[in-house]
């Protein structure tokens, strides 16, 4: 009867120490990186944007690099922010909620069209009778995630009170945004600037653009060692636009992009500050 209890207690140590080398953060070099991603578009496009470079992540840092992809952004907030996934695309109010929730690092940054920044962008149909934000007074609104505090801050921002929208909604991603407005369901929407950029002159118009933003950005766990920190931020860097590999990577990210370049969290300080009225109000 003793030796069944002692070699019970060797195999329970032993299952122990299996079920911690799960725990180990993405060091070992045949452990999976899992890699999220905030919900911008529907599932099977996020996969076919994000598949290219978790192959290119896989070579650069001989390790396998697995897309894990969230429904929608507090999820993905959650899932980094827990260690749940390594990496993490995310929007800049995406990993400011994640940093505070988790301690979150920075990766890099995207750049698009040659800019280390972003713009929101207020669109209507070209054919609409709105010219001016004011116009927007009495009329609808589509907003994508209801997390997405930065579109609601930048529409606040533009002299418009949502309180005199007529209604808004949230849509969940700028592609529903985007058929909402030709489809008259809604009289105005915002949009990132890309996708504003894409649908320009084919049935959409900018109405109004916002300052410059920092901008989306790649975001690691708080549990990836410094070591393979800068070994990730490495291979994020070294994307060039100019490398025939590479440009396939970068642009099926999104076609505007022009690869990364480093940032720190000083720099989203700016969008700290323009959401704080919103962030207040939940608190209250």
């Amino acid at each position: 009867m003793l030796r069944i209890t002692h070699l019970g207690s060797n195999i329970a140590v032993i299952c122990w120490l299996l079920l911690s080398s799960n725990h180990v953060s993405a060091n070992a070099s045949n452990e999976e990186i899992r890699f999220g991603s905030v919900a911008m578009d529907i599932p099977a496009i996020m996969q076919k944007r994000l598949l290219p470079l978790t192959k290119y992540l896989s070579n650069a840092l001989d390790q396998p690099v697995v897309l894990k992809l969230s429904p929608n952004m507090p999820t993905a907030i959650n899932e980094v922010a827990s260690g749940a996934v390594e990496l993490s695309y995310l929007t800049p109010v995406a990993y400011i909620r994640a940093h505070q929730k988790g301690e979150t690092q920075l990766v890099a940054k995207t750049i698009t069209n040659n800019k280390a920044s972003f713009q929101l962008m207020i669109v209507v149909r070209d054919d609409s009778p709105i010219k001016t934000v004011t116009d927007l007074e009495g009329k609808t609104f589509a907003f994508g995630d209801r997390a997405a505090v930065l579109q609601r801050a930048v529409v606040v921002g533009a002299d418009m009170p949502l309180e005199k929208l007529a209604r808004y909604e949230f849509i969940d991603h700028y592609d529903n945004i985007v058929r909402a407005v030709l489809n008259r369901d809604f009289d105005a929407g915002i949009l990132k600037d890309t996708m504003a950029y894409k649908w320009e002159g084919k049935g959409i118009r900018i109405l109004y653009t916002s300052p410059d933003l920092p901008p989306y950005n790649i975001a690691a766990s708080k549990n990836v060692s410094k070591e393979m920190l800068t070994k990730i931020q490495q291979a994020f860097l070294s994307l060039d636009p100019d490398n025939p590999e590479h440009s396939p990577v970068i642009k099926a990210l999104d076609k505007n992009y022009d690869g990364f370049a480093p940032t720190s969290d000083a720099e989203y300080d700016v969008v700290r500050k323009l959401i704080q009225p919103f962030d207040k109000n939940q608190q209250k």
